[in-house]
C-alpha cells in the first residue's frame, strides 16, 4: 500500500503489475482470469507483486461492462423507494426475490418511483432508464404509469407482477377478483347487508374519499381494478344492489393512517356499513385502530375483512380476517421467471399462485341479526 500511495499517487491498474513483473497485460488478466493459462509460479509471482502493489484484482464493473452485463436484477416499485421499506407487503416481496436471484449470483437493485417533490425537470420515468441492470421485475404499476412505460422501453427481459394482462412478457399474479369476491362472500354468509370498501389507489393521481361508480370505473391499476369486480360479483349474486348496499372510499396510499381516515368516512355515511372489505391489511389495521378509538365492538358493531395476510394480521386485536397471498413465494417466483429470461427460456411463462380467505376473529355477524 506504501508503494501504491509513494510511487503511483493514484489507483494502480493491471498495467502497473505487468510493468514491475516484465510481463504483458494480457498475462496478468490471466493470473486472475484464467489461472491454467500460466504456470504456478509465474501466477505466484504476479499475485504477490499484485498484493505488495496494493492491486485488488481487475474491477468487476470493467469487465462486467464488456461482456455487456451487471450480473444485477432491477426490482422496479411504483411507489417512492422509501416506501418499500415501510409496507410489510413490499419488504415480503422484496425478500422473495432477493432469494432466488442471490442464489445465482446476481445483485438486486430497488428502482422506486419519484418522490412527492421530484427533482424540477427530473422525467418521472428516468430512474428505470438510467438503472445499470441486465433485466426488471415490474410490480404493480398502473397501465400508464412514466415508470413503467419507460422500463419497458428498455427492451430487457422483464418479469411483470399482477400485470399480467399487459403484454405478453412473464408474468406472476393472482386471481384477484375470486380472491376478493371470497371475502366479500364471507361477510354476506354473515348476514352483512350494507358493506363499505376501502379501496387502493385507482389512478396515479388518487382523488380520496367517497367515490361513485364513475370513479371506480376509472381504475388503472389492476389489483383495485379486478377486486373491486370481486366484490360486485359477491354483492350481485347475492342479490344486491352495488350502488344502494356499497359505499367505496378511495385511499390515497396503502397505509394504516389512510385506513384509519377511510374508516371514518364510512362510519359517517348513511346507511353505516356494519363490515368493511379493504384491499390490504395495512387499510384494515387503520379500520382496527378507528374501531378501538370510536369504542366499537369488533366485529360486534362493526367486522372487518383485509387482504395479504402479512404476519402481523394473526396477532391484531382481534386477530383480523383476510385473504392470505404468497407474497415470498411470488418473489420467489418473479426471480425464478427472470433468471430464466435471461438465459433465454420461457419467454412467456404464466405464473398464477393461490389464495386463501382466513378467518380470524375480526369478522362475525352483524348485532341486528342476533337479536
Amino acid at each position: 500500500m506504501d508503494v501504491k500511495a509513494q510511487r503511483y499517487g493514484r489507483r494502480v491498474t493491471l498495467k502497473d503489475v505487468a510493468a514491475a513483473v516484465g510481463v504483458a497485460p494480457s498475462t496478468v488478466s490471466n493470473a486472475y482470469n484464467r489461472p491454467d493459462q500460466l504456470s504456478e509460479a509465474l501466477r505466484g509471482r504476479i499475485l504477490a507483486t499484485a498484493e505488495r502493489m496494493g492491486y485488488a484484482g481487475p474491477d468487476p464493473r470493467a469487465r462486467n461492462l464488456r461482456r455487456g452485463t451487471s450480473t444485477t436484477i432491477g426490482l422496479v416499485y411504483p411507489s417512492r423507494l422509501s416506501y418499500a421499506f415501510t409496507d410489510p407487503m413490499a419488504a415480503l416481496f422484496i425478500q422473495g426475490v432477493a432469494e432466488e436471484v442471490e442464489r445465482y449470483g446476481y445483485g438486486l437493485l430497488l428502482v422506486g418511483g419519484p418522490s412527492d417533490d421530484p427533482a424540477e425537470g427530473a422525467p418521472q420515468g428516468a430512474p428505470a432508464q438510467r438503472a445499470p441492470v441486465d433485466g426488471f421485475v415490474l410490480h404493480a404499476f398502473s397501465d400508464d404509469d412514466p415508470l413503467y412505460t419507460s422500463a419497458l422501453a428498455r427492451k430487457l427481459p422483464t418479469v411483470l407482477v399482477d400485470n399480467p394482462s399487459a403484454t405478453d412478457l412473464p408474468c406472476v399474479a393472482i386471481d384477484d377478483a375470486a380472491a376478493a369476491a371470497s371475502a366479500a362472500e364471507h361477510l354476506l354468509a354473515l348476514g352483512h347487508h350494507e358493506l363499505g370498501v376501502l379501496s387502493l389507489e385507482l389512478t396515479l393521481d388518487a382523488l380520496g374519499g367517497i367515490i361513485g361508480p364513475e370513479r371506480q370505473a376509472q381504475a388503472r391499476y389492476r389489483a383495485t381494478r379486478e377486486r373491486l369486480a370481486g366484490y360486485r360479483r359477491a354483492v350481485t349474486a347475492a342479490g344486491l344492489s352495488w350502488e344502494d348496499h356499497v359505499v367505496v372510499v378511495e385511499s390515497l396510499d396503502n397505509t394504516v393512517d389512510e385506513g384509519r381516515r377511510g374508516a371514518r368516512l364510512l362510519a359517517s355515511h348513511r346507511p353505516r356499513p356494519t363490515a368493511l372489505l379493504a384491499m390490504s391489511d395495512q387499510l384494515a389495521f387503520g379500520a382496527l385502530a378507528f374501531a378501538h378509538e370510536e369504542g366499537l365492538s369488533v366485529p360486534g358493531d362493526l367486522s372487518i375483512v383485509g387482504f395479504d395476510d402479512v404476519p402481523s394480521a394473526a396477532r391484531s386485536n382481534p386477530a383480523l380476517t383476510t385473504v392470505h397471498q404468497p407474497t415470498v413465494r411470488k418473489g420467489r417466483e418473479a426471480g425464478r421467471l427472470l433468471l430464466a429470461a435471461l438465459r433465454g427460456e420461457g419467454a412467456s411463462a404464466r405464473v398464477w399462485l393461490p389464495t386463501e380467505l382466513v378467518v380470524r376473529a375480526s369478522t362475525g355477524p352483524p348485532r341486528a341479526s342476533t337479536r
